[in-house]
Parts: structure tokens; sequence; C-alpha cells
């Protein structure tokens, strides 16, 4: 058999799996979260928010609302460097990201069942 029509019995099946494998994928909520940053927004995403006195305060001076937050979880980067990844209870992420309004950075405490809005700053 020749090149040609090895090539063409390949892309034939390989165009066969894809059209399967969308059709099986296509009604489930499947996400590819493999980078860090991308774990780390997820995880805290998914969890109970809650917000501390501060930044309960910061969020009314600037009148940034939970959908600020939300934005900025969902198209932030985290920041390891200055994070608390080492504890074991619950770890600190420094999050920022632009919102509509502000670029914005956020100190989250994750814990195991809550993920807590520590602080909240405006960049310039």
């Amino acid at each position: 058999m020749k090149f040609i029509h090895r090539l063409g019995f390949y892309l034939g099946g390989f165009a066969i799996g894809l059209v399967i494998l969308a059709f099986f994928l296509s009604g489930k909520r499947a996400s590819c979260d493999y980078s860090p940053d991308a774990r780390v927004l997820k995880n805290i995403r998914i969890k109970e928010q809650a917000y501390s006195e501060s930044a309960l305060e910061k969020m009314q001076l600037y009148q940034i609302d939970s959908t600020h937050i939300s934005t900025v979880l969902n198209n932030g980067d985290v920041d390891f460097g200055r994070s608390n990844t080492d504890l074991d209870s619950c770890k600190t992420y420094m999050v920022t990201g632009r919102s509509s309004l502000h670029n914005l950075e956020l100190l989250f405490e994750n814990c195991d069942s809550i993920a807590t809005l520590q602080k909240v700053e405006i960049l310039n």
C-alpha cells in the first residue's frame, strides 16, 4: 500500500474519532484546567466565598461588587511569588486581574471549604 493511501486511511479514522469525541463531550462541562493558575482560580471559584471587613470596606470605597471579583477570578493571574502556599491549613494567594473598572489585586485565603477575600487593592 502506498504512503498516500495509508495517510488517507489515517486521516479518515482521525476525523471520525474527532466527530465521535465531539459528540460525547458536547453536553458535558469538561474543562482543561491543567496550569497552576487555572487550577487555583477554579478551586477558589467553586468554593463558598466570604469577605473580610477590610475587604468589604475597600469594595464599598472603590465601588467594587462581586461581579468584578468573579471577572478577576475568571480572567486573572495568580502571583505565586507573593502567595504563601507553604501553609497546611489555609493557603493564601495573590490574584491580579482587570475588571471592567479597575486593575485589581486580591488576596484570598483558600481553606478546605471556604475562600475568604482578605484584601482588595487598586493598581494603577
